[in-house]
C-alpha cells in the first residue's frame, strides 16, 4: 500500500495562508508536494506530475473547482478531495458527482485532513491491485470482475471505474449474496469519521449502476436493502 513516504500530493487552492499551512503540515508528515494556485496551472500540474492524491479548492480565481476535478477524473486516477468552506449538500453531491473521492469543509484540523488521505491512499489502484488480488475473480450474469488484472466487464465490455466505484465493487463482491451495511461501506471506502455520509453511497451507488447495470433504474447486480446496505447478487 502506498504511505506519506513518496505519494505526491498535488495541492490547487488560491489562498496563499492555507497554503502555507497545507505544506508545512503535509511535508511535516512526509508527504511530496506540488502546488497550484488556478485550475488551470492544477490541471496541467495533475497531467505532468501524476499525483496519488489531488486537494482541491472549489473557489479559485479562473474557474469553478468543480470543473477542475471534472476535467482531473478524465485522464487522472488520483484520489480527488475536496477542500471548501462550501458546505451545503448540494455542493457535496455535485463535486462528488463528477469524480472527487471525498469531501472536507473548511475550517478543518490537521489530524482530519491527514487520516482522509491515507484514507484516499488505500483506495489508489497500487493499494487496491494489492489487496484485492486474492479474489481472484468474481462472474454474476453478464457482470464479471478480474481482480487480478483490475478489470471489469459488463455486458461485454469493459467499464472504467474510478478508484472508489472500484472499491465498492470489491467490497460487495467479497460479501456477494451478503447484505453489507452503509456504514460498513462508508468507514470502509472512507474511513472510521464516514460512517454517517450516506449521501455519499447515494452518488457513488448511482454511478456504478450506471456503468455496469444493464438498466440502471432497474437493477439486478447491486441490490438496496431499504435503510440497511446493499447486497451484490449472486451467480444463479
Amino acid at each position: 500500500m502506498l504511505n506519506a513516504e513518496g505519494a505526491l500530493v498535488l495541492l490547487v487552492e488560491d489562498e496563499l495562508n492555507m497554503r502555507r499551512f497545507l505544506h508545512i503540515t503535509l511535508k511535516h508528515n512526509g508527504y511530496r508536494l506540488a502546488e497550484a494556485a488556478t485550475g488551470k496551472d492544477g490541471m496541467d500540474l495533475a497531467r505532468s506530475r501524476n499525483p496519488s492524491v489531488v486537494l482541491l479548492d472549489l473557489g479559485l480565481p479562473d474557474m469553478d473547482g468543480i470543473e477542475v476535478a471534472r476535467a482531473i477524473r478524465r485522464s487522472s486516477e488520483a484520489a480527488i478531495i475536496v477542500i471548501s468552506a462550501r458546505d451545503s449538500e448540494e455542493q457535496k453531491v455535485a463535486a462528488l458527482d463528477v469524480g472527487a473521492d471525498d469531501y472536507v469543509t473548511k475550517p478543518f484540523g490537521p489530524s482530519e485532513l491527514l487520516a482522509r488521505i491515507r484514507a484516499a491512499l488505500r483506495r489508489t489502484p497500487a493499494a487496491q491491485g494489492t489487496e484485492s488480488q486474492s479474489l481472484g475473480s468474481f462472474t454474476t450474469g453478464e457482470l464479471s470482475v478480474d481482480f487480478e488484472v483490475r478489470r471489469v466487464i459488463s455486458s461485454g465490455k469493459e467499464v472504467h471505474l474510478t478508484p472508489t466505484e472500484y472499491k465498492l465493487l470489491s467490497l460487495l463482491v467479497e460479501s456477494a449474496g451478503r447484505v453489507v451495511t452503509h456504514r460498513r461501506l462508508l468507514e470502509r471506502v472512507w474511513g472510521p469519521s464516514a460512517g454517517e455520509h450516506v449521501h455519499y453511497l447515494r452518488v457513488y451507488m448511482r454511478q456504478l449502476r450506471h456503468k455496469i447495470e444493464p438498466v440502471p433504474s432497474s437493477p439486478q447486480y447491486i441490490i438496496t436493502e431499504p435503510l440497511i446496505g446493499y447486497r451484490l447478487r449472486l451467480p444463479d
